[in-house]
This record gives structure tokens, sequence and C-alpha cells, in this order.
């Protein structure tokens, strides 16, 4: 294998993780945000109380998971 091959390998294989993490963050965020809001839509609120809520507890954990991974690996 050549010196030119290593780095590209390397480069694709921290891309591909970068952006595994990135769709995973999507998705808790999403995921946070959509359960908040249907829990506002049960419990008839006039304010998004649970849809706030959620999502940030989403966008935390998100960060933390993500946070988690980059240093573990």
């Amino acid at each position: 294998m050549s010196k030119k091959q290593k780095p590209k390998k390397k480069r694709l294989r921290n891309y591909a993780r970068f952006s595994s993490l990135t769709i995973q963050m999507g998705l808790i965020i999403a995921a946070g945000a959509y359960l908040g809001k249907y829990l506002d839509s049960q419990v008839n609120n006039q304010t998004p109380a649970y849809t706030i809520i959620f999502s940030l507890l989403a966008i935390f954990v998100a960060l933390y998971i993500s946070l988690k991974g980059m240093i573990n690996k």
C-alpha cells in the first residue's frame, strides 16, 4: 500500500465517523422534539412546555453521546 492511500483511508474513515455522529445527533434531537410535541397535543397545553423540555433534554443527550463517542475513539 502506498503512502498516499493511507491518509485517504484515514480521512474517509474520519469522515464516515463524524457523519454518523451528526446523523445520530439529528435523530436524537428530532425524536425529542417529536415526543414533546406529541405530549403537548395529548395534554392540550397552551404553551409548548413539553416540546421545549424534551427538545433541550434531547440536545444535551445528543451532545453527551457524541462527545463520549469522540473521546473513546
